[in-house]
């Protein structure tokens, strides 16, 4: 095997989630990186809990992220097909081979009888294995059994007294004692195959050279070992990568918030962030880089630079990151990402001549250098769209009364009304000109007692960009009709002078 091949097998099982994302991508990129090639098989043999969505998820996060495989059910190859329900005939024909050579065996031992043996086997504190007394029955034997008795598996017959040892090309030398393993199954029947037999068999057939996997597996990689050598295939290279942990140092699950790909997508992450955030848990470039892109990642890659402990999975760091891809995202690029966030305010159906696609980018540069998840975008921006629904204690500037509101909001519509009347013809002007000219026209004074309650007129919100930024978007006429219905709010009829 002179070419690197990986693969990446999910389970149907469930949505793709961070942990097979985090462990699909160490494979895409070791594969590139070597300039090998890159498998997708969808290991699909529990069909009770299979299902073609959680496929088709599995395959839609992968392609929004990015990592593309060379082989899979949707690219076909060399090596197919890649799903294990259409594999059968293959897992049969090995297992029957198996059981030619004796290095397989028919267990007709009941469910009852091994949970029996289980439980007397963690009361005397010893290891929770199957040695089983089929395992040298002889063949006609077998066969007799099998016609009388209502039920039985396939069962790896495993040797006593090996010493199992082998690289992890990350945790060095890993041994194990076969005597510790039993006799494992394989197969319900002879066309229902387990996960450790039919794992080995895809592997060998479709020639991966690297299997890289979660250190889950771990307990796996002996019996694994055993299958491909009765097999006759050869031994592939392993590699365990860490956990990914949440803050409480625990295996990262629901509870510490989102896990599935999907997920993040939904919530406003871009694809090129949670890469970038996902191949710095337990692997750096081995200097003080944070952000890389895929292509970067696929150049800096080498195994040697994964650690063995496990990776803390931080938030708090994935919106960072997320916030420095936004920044370096292309405006239109950007104002596109931000549609689903402002389904709320536009009919996509048809063209929206209110909100254009100038107005969208306006709106978006002005929060891009905000944003840490694009979700954010809408909740932030909502006036723009709509008249903004506020209390008229939040027009308050410090203590002021009613009267004290009202009469800087009267003042800040005259300023605007001047600008309108002064401006016309000479098209929109800049927040910078805007605010220029404001504060000239406004004088000297406590600049609060009348930029708080503009502000809060135009937004409705107690934090929101300033004021000026945001009446160069909205525009002049729109200000002033903010501005009047602010002052209606303050209940003031007139104000003497």
């Amino acid at each position: 095997m002179s070419k690197i091949r990986t693969r990446i097998a999910p389970s149907p099982t469930g949505f793709l989630h961070i942990g097979t994302a985090r462990t699909a991508l160490f494979n895409y990129l070791f594969a590139k990186h070597n300039d090998g090639a890159f498998v997708l098989r969808i290991e699909d043999t529990d069909l009770e809990r299979s299902d073609l969505r959680y496929e088709k998820d599995i395959i839609e996060g992968l392609a929004w992220l990015g990592i593309e495989a060379d082989e899979s059910p949707e690219q076909d190859g060399a090596y197919g097909p890649y799903r294990q329900t259409e594999r059968i005939e293959i897992y049969t024909s090995h297992l029957k081979d198996l059981l030619a050579r004796g290095k397989a065996f028919y267990c007709f031992h009941s469910e009852g009888e091994l949970e029996r043996e289980k439980d007397e086997l963690l009361a005397a504190k010893r290891p929770v294995l199957h040695l089983c007394e089929y395992r040298s029955l002889d063949p006609k034997e077998a066969k007799a059994l099998k016609e009388i008795k209502q039920g039985s598996i396939v069962r790896f017959k495993t040797p006593l007294g090996r010493i199992i040892s082998f690289p992890d090309l990350i945790r060095g030398e890993l041994r194990f004692e076969s005597d510790l393993l039993g006799d494992f199954s394989l197969a319900k029947r002879e066309d229902a195959p387990l996960y450790n037999f039919a794992v080995v068999v895809d592997d060998g057939a479709m020639e991966i050279s690297h299997v890289i996997r979660g250190e889950d597996h771990i307990a796996n990689t002996p019996k694994q070992f055993l299958l491909i050598e009765a097999l006759g295939f050869p031994q592939p290279a392993y590699a365990h990568l860490p956990l990914i942990l949440g803050p409480d140092r625990s295996k990262l699950s629901k509870r510490h918030g989102a896990t599935s790909v999907m997920e993040y997508k939904k919530m406003g992450y871009l694809p090129e962030a949670l890469n970038n955030f996902m191949a710095l848990l337990g692997w750096n470039p081995g200097d003080m880089r944070e952000l890389l892109s895929l292509q970067e990642l696929v150049k800096e890659f080498s195994l040697k630079k994964v650690q063995k402990a496990g990776a803390v999975f931080d938030v708090t760091k994935l919106d960072w990151m997320n916030g420095e891809y936004i920044r370096k995202t292309p405006l239109s690029e950007l104002a596109t990402l931000c549609l689903p966030w402002f389904k709320d305010f536009l009919q996509f159906s048809v063209p929206n001549s209110q909100f254009s696609v100038d107005y969208i980018e306006k709106i978006v540069a002005l929060e891009q250098p905000r944003l840490k998840k694009l979700s954010e975008v809408g909740e932030r921006t909502d006036y723009f769209f709509r008249t903004p629904e506020y209390d008229k204690k939040l027009l308050q500037w410090k203590q002021a009364s009613d009267e004290k509101i009202y009469a800087s909001l009267k003042k800040a519509e005259e300023i605007i009304a001047l600008i309108k009347d002064s401006s016309a013809g000479h098209g929109a002007l800049s927040s910078h000109e805007l605010q220029e000219i404001f504060f000239q026209k406004m004088g000297d004074g406590d600049r609060g007692m009348i930029l708080w309650p503009l502000r809060v007129a135009l937004t409705g919100k107690k934090a929101s960009p300033g004021p000026f930024e945001i009446i160069e978007i909205l525009g002049l006429e729109e200000t002033l009709r903010r501005i009047r219905t602010a002052q209606e709010k303050c209940g003031v009829v007139s104000i003497k002078k």
